[in-house]
């Protein structure tokens, strides 16, 4: 997990809950597994639907270890829960990165790309920081190049970067990767003790909203 003040700062293993007994990843406590927020954050799931947000930064490499647990995760949810990635910005540097989510995810290029650009990052140590630098790469995926810059500079997609931005201070998301719940319940690798482990509490937190609790 990467912290807000302190980015050398880890969680710990990432995909380490095969390593705790069962009994214990069943015992999800306020407070201890989860903070429940004092002010409802708020939500874009319609009516019907149970509300869950990943809050992410692409340079973030516990968030890359992450996706695919998450993206295997999000295969077996039920009709009623609605998954959307949330990109943060703990500082302004982060900026084009979220609008590269937000520009992807106009051009319906998430399904596509989302996972190239961890890899872009992660693996092939591409630098995708700087906006002129993220549209040269985007142009290398097939993508037109213009139309992308066009998108990534809208109007659209500043608002929804704003909208990002005051989620992640609702939720006062200290570290990424971190998981929001319905608008009331916040819960990271540090509280939970690796972000499978925080998949499980999410399913717990679900299961209490849907039975109004």
């Amino acid at each position: 997990m990467m912290k807000r003040r302190d980015f050398s700062l880890a969680c710990g293993a990432v995909l380490a809950g095969a390593t705790l007994p069962a009994a214990a990843q069943m015992r999800f406590d306020a407070g201890k597994d989860y903070l429940p927020l004092d002010k409802p954050a708020p939500v874009e799931a319609p009516a019907g639907k149970i509300e869950v947000v990943e809050f992410f930064w692409y340079n973030c490499p516990h968030c890359n270890a992450f996706e695919p647990v998450l993206e295997s995760w999000i295969k077996r949810q039920p009709r009623d829960v609605a998954v959307r990635r949330v990109p943060v910005a703990f500082n302004s540097a982060f900026q084009p990165q979220q609008q590269l989510y937000y520009t992807l995810e106009a051009m319906g290029l998430v399904e596509k790309l989302h996972g190239k650009v961890f890899q872009a990052i992660h693996v092939e140590r591409k630098r995708l920081e700087k906006a002129d630098v993220i549209a040269d790469w985007i142009a290398t995926q097939g993508v037109d190049k213009v139309k992308f810059v066009e998108q990534f500079a809208s109007f659209s997609v500043a608002s929804k970067v704003a909208r990002a931005s005051q989620l992640t201070a609702a939720y006062r998301v200290e570290g990424v990767p971190a998981m929001g719940v319905a608008g009331r319940f916040y819960t990271d690798g540090s509280l939970s003790r690796n972000m499978e482990r925080s998949l499980q509490v999410v399913d717990y937190l679900v299961g209490e909203v849907r039975k109004g609790r």
